[in-house]
């Protein structure tokens, strides 16, 4: 079985990355002491508390939204290897709870 989560060599330890297949790229987190909880495994993996991304125009105050344009956020729990996806998300895995996808060599 290949690793859902992993920590990239030559960085940080305590930093580890997912794919989420909410937003087709990797969330990154930091499992050091202050950042997020997590239960040590690589194949089932959970974080605490929930990820919350915010991207693009999320975060560019200097973006001037047009009617209806959304923000881009993804905000989920990952939970024993599974990614439930929250309300607020703008992507169309809103809502969802999907298996957390393994990582390519």
């Amino acid at each position: 079985m290949m690793a859902k989560l992993a920590h990239p060599s030559g960085v940080d330890p305590h930093y580890a990355w997912f794919h989420c297949p909410g937003c087709n790229g990797k969330h990154a987190v930091s499992t050091g002491p202050g950042g997020w909880g997590w239960n040590g495994s690589h194949d089932a993996p959970t974080l605490m508390p929930s990820v919350l991304v915010r991207t693009g125009r999320a975060v560019d105050p200097s973006y001037i939204p047009e009617e209806g344009d959304p923000p881009e956020i993804c905000h989920s729990f990952v939970t024993d290897g599974r990614i439930q996806f929250l309300g607020d998300c703008t992507h169309a895995l809103a809502g969802h709870t999907v298996e957390l996808p393994e990582l390519k060599s």
